[in-house]
């Protein structure tokens, strides 16, 4: 049950896509997929998909399915460019609901904007059971970033999207609609209670003071012993001061406005306009 894991690291988001595959049947799964998007002009492009398209083909792997761990703030998912080209089913956590009918009132979406979770080809409920060819796979519902978060067990390795970083980084931030540090720091716990050595992959990385290189596996001992915020012997309760305090300082991500607009979607674009012409909204005076 040991699945090989290649990374991709998107250094413009701090981004990293993962191909999780089954060596013996070369099935497989893409996690977090990246979409570029140059905010100055408004112009997408599929680079980091192509590599990652490339990748895939080179290995002669078959996609099964593309994993969003969340409805990510920092980038935008090219899982329809990868479902179009390689196959697999779009998936992400069945909580996504309440990040679209928040998001969706924010953005004051089209009539036609769905928030039942359609946009994705399957909704994963909490402790679901799937495969990647002979690979046993769970899902873990791990809110407090976002309502919507999932980590991905698969075999020996937990993908845990934003939920938890590398140790000297810490933990994700709360303060986004819907976000909440003390079920994070209860999410983490679930996740640490994972056996020892279980590889972590986690979403980002921004190589923490000190640090010379990105880095972005880890293992539960690891978090368990090192992690700055939440490693054993910090209680819920000091989590959530620290986290709340250092919520409050923090600054908006570059591309939240124009990433939860299209995430929202299942990496679908808004529709276009009478024009021809697709529009990203920017609320005024309103986040």
């Amino acid at each position: 049950m040991q699945p090989a894991v290649e990374a991709f690291f998107d250094g413009a988001t701090n981004t990293i896509t993962y191909v999780v595959s089954d060596p013996a049947s070369k099935r497989a799964a893409i996690v977090d997929p990246v979409l570029d998007f140059d905010l100055a002009s408004g112009r997408t492009s599929t680079k980091s998909a192509d590599t990652v398209i490339a990748f895939v083909r080179e290995r002669g792997l078959s996609i099964d399915w593309l994993l969003e761990s969340h409805v990510h703030a920092d980038h935008l998912s090219s899982a329809p460019y990868l479902e179009a080209t390689l196959g697999g089913r779009t998936a992400i956590g069945e909580h996504v609901t309440t990040v679209q009918q928040t998001f969706g009132k924010l953005f004051h979406a089209e009539a036609e904007f769905r928030t039942d979770g359609s946009q994705f080809d399957h909704l994963f409920r909490d402790e679901e059971v799937f495969a990647i060819g002979d690979l046993e796979a769970k899902v873990l519902h791990t809110p407090g970033h976002t309502p919507a978060c999932a980590a991905y067990v698969v075999g020996d390795c937990a993908f845990v999207g934003d939920t938890l970083f590398m140790p000297d980084f810490g933990s994700a931030r709360c303060d986004f609609p819907g976000g909440d540090a003390r079920q994070l720091y209860r999410s983490i716990r679930r996740l640490l209670a994972l056996p020892a050595s279980t590889r972590l992959f986690v979403g980002h990385d921004y190589k923490a003071p000190g640090r010379n290189d990105y880095a972005w596996e880890t293992t539960v001992a690891d978090q368990r012993a090192q992690n700055v915020h939440v490693k054993d012997g910090i209680d819920e309760e000091a989590f959530v001061k620290m986290r709340t305090e250092r919520d409050a300082t923090l600054g908006m991500p570059r591309l939240l406005l124009p990433a939860v607009q299209v995430n929202m979607r299942a990496g679908q674009l808004p529709p276009p306009e009478a024009n021809g012409v697709r529009y990203l909204k920017l609320p005024i005076d309103a986040v």
